[in-house]
């Protein structure tokens, strides 16, 4: 889509599936430290990264998502031992599946975000925001329905 076909105030919808043991904790030092990040974030806390379905993100598509995020522990920390390593493996085939379906896989983000990053947290969700608002909306999935 480009730039002119784009409604002028449009804003890119983004779902953070966050850990709950570090990335949520890391979203709230970073809220708790008042820094600013955008608005148009939706976090979703889960027990685990690795707890975080395929199905989920493909209805979060579905559904008018522009991009999703999933954090978690940092590999070697997980508070379920080897959760986050099931999210690197889901990750890399989610980016086929998406590219296979055709959405663009950097649509779909993987970070790994500790309790006591908050000033990561704000960078990775500006920083993924600013590349899904220069893709435009998505609408692959939702247009499919």
């Amino acid at each position: 889509m480009s730039i002119t076909e784009m409604p002028q105030n449009w804003e890119p919808k983004i779902l953070v599936f966050a850990c709950n043991w570090c990335t949520y904790a890391g979203a709230d030092l970073a809220g708790l430290s008042r820094l600013q990040y955008p608005p148009n974030i939706r976090i979703l806390r889960v027990p685990c990264s690795g707890r975080v379905n395929p199905q989920f993100v493909i209805r979060a598509f579905q559904r008018g998502i522009d991009g999703v995020l999933v954090a978690g522990c940092h590999p070697g920390d997980c508070h379920y031992v080897s959760g986050n390593y099931f999210t690197r493996r889901r990750y890399l085939l989610m980016q086929r599946l998406l590219q296979y379906v055709g959405i663009d896989p950097e649509r779909f983000q993987a970070r790994w975000i500790s309790g006591s990053e908050g000033p990561k947290f704000q960078q990775v969700v500006t920083q993924i925001t600013e590349e899904i608002r220069a893709m435009g909306p998505n609408r692959k999935l939702r247009d499919a329905q």
